[in-house]
C-alpha cells in the first residue's frame, strides 16, 4: 500500500487548546469583570459585564498613543528621555484601571510597562492591585498583568538605583502612598500577587483570562520563562507541525529571589489539593501543565510529587475492558495534553515503571489513535536507557509502516530520535524505514530513500508508478527518470527524520542517497524552510566525514547565487561558508563575483555579498586572501581552545 503525503488526521483537531486559549471567548459585550465576586463560574467562563471600571475618554486614548509614539522616536538615553519616561508614567499611574480595561488602552499599556524603570513600575502596579480580581478575568486586564509580570526579569536583573529620583516632590509622595519602590518592594508585591492567587487559587486557575496570568505568574516565581507555553498554537485545529515547532523552543532563566521559590512550593502544594479538577477542566490543566514543566527545572521532588498524584488519581478510575484506566485518559483530548507534560518530566525510573505498570503490550494500540498517538511521541521523546527502548522498539517496530498509513508519521519521527539520542537499534530502524517507504529491493531503490523521507511518500506513490500486484517483483529505480523529477514538497516531520537519520552512527546509506541527488534538487533542498534543517546536519553532524560532506556540498556549485537570493538558502549558504577552508571560499566568491549586481540588488544576495566581502575579492584579491587566511587562524585557535 502506498504512503500518500501526510496529513493530520482529522479526528486529531479539536485536541490541543481549549476554550481558554482564545482571548475572545466569553467576553461577549466589554467582557468585564466586577470585583469582589467570589463564587467559582462554570468552566472557562469569565464573570459578567460590569461597568464598575473607570472609562478611558478618547482625548486621554490620543494623549497616550501620542506620548508611546513620542517615546519610540526619542533617543534611547539622555535625560530628556528620563524625564519623558518620568511624566507619561506619572499620568499612566492616575489612569492605570482605566487603561488596562481598554481595549486600545491596554495594547498601549503594555508597550508603555517595557519602557518603566523600577519606581513607577512599582506605582502602576500598585495602583492596579486593588482591583487585581477583576482585571486578572478581564480579557484586557489580564494581557497588562502578563505583560507586567515579564518585566521582572529586566528589573530584578539589574541593581536598583537607589539614587534615581532621591529628592521626591512632595506631590509625587503623596502619590506613592508609602511604596518605596526598591526590589524588595517589587518582591513583596509580586509574593502578595501570589498570596492572593492561592487564597482562591480554583477561580483563577478555572477561568478562561485568569487563567493566563497564573501560568504567567508560575514563570516568574520559577525564574524560568517557557517559550514553548507563548508559542503554543492559539487554535484548536493547530496541525501536528505548529505542535512541533512549538515543542522546539527553548526555555529562558533568569535569577529570582529565594523567595520566589518557595512561593512556588507552596503554590504547587494548592494543586494537590484539588488534583481532579486539574486533570479534567480543561482551562485548569493548562496551569498544572506550566506548573509541571517549572518544577522539574527548579524543584524536582515536588514535580515528581505532582506526578504520582496525577497517576495515582488516574490509576484509580474505572477500569477499561482493554488494561490499565490509565489508557482511558490517554485518548482523552484534555486529560491526555496534561500526560504528554508527566511522560516529559518523569524521571527515567517513574518512567519505566510508568510503562511497565501501564503502557506495555498497548503501543501499536496508542499509535493507531487520533488523540493517544501523542502522548506515546512524549513517551518516546523522553526515552533515555536502552532497556526501556528496546521495550518500546520491539512492540512499535513491526507497525511502522501501517503508522504511517495511519496518518500518525510523528510516532516513527519520535521512536527514530529515541534511537539517535540513546544510540541504539539504528540499523534496524533504517531497515525498517526502507521498507515501510518501499525501497528496500530492490537495492537500487535504496539511493532514492532522501527525496522518499523528506516528503513522506512511498516509491510508488513519489514517482507516479502504478502499484505492483501482490507477488510481483518490485520495479528497478531508474535514475534518468529520478533525476528528471523536481524534488517534491518537504515537510517538517520529513525533515526531522532525515536530520534524526543522518546524527546517527553511521548514516553512509543518506549521504550516498544525497550525493545522488542533482543540483536542482539539493538547491530545492536548501531553499525549503524544512528542508534547509538537513543541509544544517549534514554540515554538523559529527558522523558525517569532512570527505562525506566535501562531496554532497559540491553538487551545489553552479547554485551559489540562485542559493545566496533565497531566504533560507542564503542562511544555509553563510553556514557552509563558515566552515569552507579558503580553497572552497575562493570557489564560491568567483561564482559569486560573476553576478555581483544581481546579488547586490538582492534582498537576501546582499548580506551574503557583504559577508563574502565580495567587493574586496573582485578588486583586491590579494588584501582579500590575506583577511580569509587571518580568519581562518582565529577559527583554528577558538576551535582548539574549546576541545580543550
Amino acid at each position: 500500500m502506498g504512503l500518500g503525503p501526510r496529513s493530520p488526521h482529522p479526528n486529531k483537531a479539536g485536541r490541543r487548546l481549549a476554550a481558554g486559549r482564545k482571548r475572545g471567548r466569553g467576553a461577549e459585550g466589554s467582557g468585564r469583570a466586577p470585583p469582589g465576586r467570589r463564587q467559582q463560574l462554570p468552566e472557562g467562563r469569565s464573570e459578567p459585564a460590569s461597568d464598575a471600571h473607570p472609562h478611558l475618554s478618547p482625548e486621554a486614548l490620543g494623549y497616550f498613543r501620542r506620548a508611546l509614539s513620542a517615546l519610540k522616536e526619542a533617543p534611547e538615553t539622555g535625560e530628556e528621555r528620563e524625564l519623558m519616561v518620568h511624566n507619561i508614567l506619572k499620568e499612566v499611574e492616575t489612569q492605570a484601571l482605566a487603561l488596562a480595561t481598554s481595549r486600545t488602552g491596554s495594547e498601549v499599556l503594555q508597550e508603555l510597562l517595557g519602557f518603566s524603570p523600577l519606581k513607577p513600575f512599582c506605582r502602576i502596579w500598585a495602583a492596579l492591585h486593588p482591583n487585581l480580581r477583576s482585571v486578572a478575568c478581564h480579557r484586557c486586564g489580564v494581557h497588562v498583568l502578563q505583560s507586567a509580570l515579564l518585566q521582572l526579569p529586566r528589573l530584578l536583573g539589574s541593581p536598583a538605583r537607589k539614587e534615581e529620583d532621591d529628592e521626591v516632590d512632595e506631590e509625587e509622595e503623596k502619590m506613592t502612598a508609602g511604596v518605596d519602590c526598591t526590589l524588595e518592594t517589587l518582591e513583596e508585591l509580586v509574593l502578595g500577587l501570589a498570596a492572593e492567587v492561592c487564597d482562591d487559587f480554583l477561580f483563577y486557575c478555572g477561568d478562561t483570562h485568569g487563567s493566563f496570568m497564573v501560568r504567567t505568574l508560575l514563570q516568574v516565581l520559577g525564574g524560568v520563562l517557557v517559550e514553548s507555553e507563548r508559542a503554543r498554537p492559539w487554535s484548536s485545529q493547530a496541525s501536528e507541525t505548529q505542535r512541533t515547532a512549538a515543542r522546539e523552543c527553548k526555555p529562558t532563566d533568569f535569577e529570582v529571589p529565594g523567595t520566589f521559590l518557595n512561593c512556588l512550593q507552596d503554590m504547587s502544594s494548592c494543586f494537590l489539593k484539588d488534583i481532579a479538577v486539574f486533570i479534567t477542566n480543561k482551562i485548569s490543566s493548562f496551569c498544572l501543565q506550566v506548573a509541571l514543566q517549572i518544577l522539574c527545572r527548579k524543584l524536582p521532588q515536588s514535580c515528581a510529587h505532582l506526578c504520582s498524584a496525577v497517576i495515582g488519581y488516574l490509576s484509580t478510575r474505572n477500569a477499561s475492558a482493554d488494561g490499565s484506566p490509565l489508557l482511558l485518559f490517554l485518548r482523552d483530548q484534555t486529560s491526555s495534553r496534561l500526560l504528554e507534560q508527566v511522560l516529559l518530566v518523569l524521571d527515567p525510573p517513574q518512567l519505566q515503571s510508568l510503562f511497565k505498570d501501564h503502557l506495555q503490550g498497548q503501543l501499536q494500540t496508542l499509535a493507531a489513535h487520533p488523540i493517544a498517538n501523542f502522548p506515546l511521541q512524549r513517551l518516546l521523546d523522553a526515552i533515555t536507557t536502552p532497556e526501556l527502548l528496546s521495550a518500546v522498539f520491539e512492540e512499535l517496530s513491526p507497525a511502522l509502516e501501517a503508522i504511517f498509513a495511519q496518518g500518525h508519521p510523528g510516532v516513527v519521527v519520535a521512536l527514530v530520535g529515541a534511537c539517535c539520542r540513546v544510540g541504539a537499534h539504528q540499523a534496524k530502524v533504517l531497515e525498517l524505514l526502507l521498507e515501510a517507504f518501499h525501497c528496500a529491493e530492490p537495492s537500487s531503490r535504496q539511493v532514492a530513500c532522501v527525496p522518499l523521507f523528506a516528503t513522506l511518500m512511498a516509491y510508488e506513490v513519489y514517482y507516479g508508478l502504478v502499484e505492483e500486484e501482490e507477488g510481483s517483483e518490485p520495479t528497478e529505480h531508474q535514475e534518468e527518470a529520478a533525476a528528471a523529477r523536481a524534488l517534491g514538497e518537504v515537510t517538517v516531520l520529513g525533515s526531522l527524520l532525515l536530520q534524526h537519520l543522518l546524527h546517527f552512527s553511521h548514516p553512509a546509506l543518506i549521504l550516498r542517497s544525497l550525493s545522488a541527488l542533482t543540483g536542482p534538487q539539493l538547491l530545492a533542498l536548501a531553499q525549503s524552510p524544512a528542508g534547509s534543517h538537513v543541509l544544517d546536519a549534514i554540515l554538523t553532524s559529527p558522523s558525517v566525514t569532512r570527505k562525506q560532506r566535501r562531496r554532497v556540498l559540491q553538487i551545489l556549485k553552479g547554485q551559489y547565487v540562485a542559493l545566496a537570493c533565497s531566504r533560507h538558502g542564503s542562511r544555509v549558504l553563510d553556514a557552509i561558508w563558515s566552515g569552507a577552508a579558503l580553497g572552497a571560499r575562493k570557489e564560491i566568491a568567483a561564482e559569486l563575483g560573476e553576478r555581483n549586481q544581481e546579488l547586490v540588488r538582492d534582498p537576501f544576495g546582499h548580506h551574503v555579498a557583504r559577508n563574502v566581502s565580495l567587493t574586496t575579492f573582485l578588486k583586491r584579491r590579494e588584501a582579500w586572501e590575506q583577511q580569509q587566511s587571518t580568519v581562518a587562524k582565529r577559527r583554528r585557535a577558538l576551535n582548539s581552545i574549546l576541545e580543550d
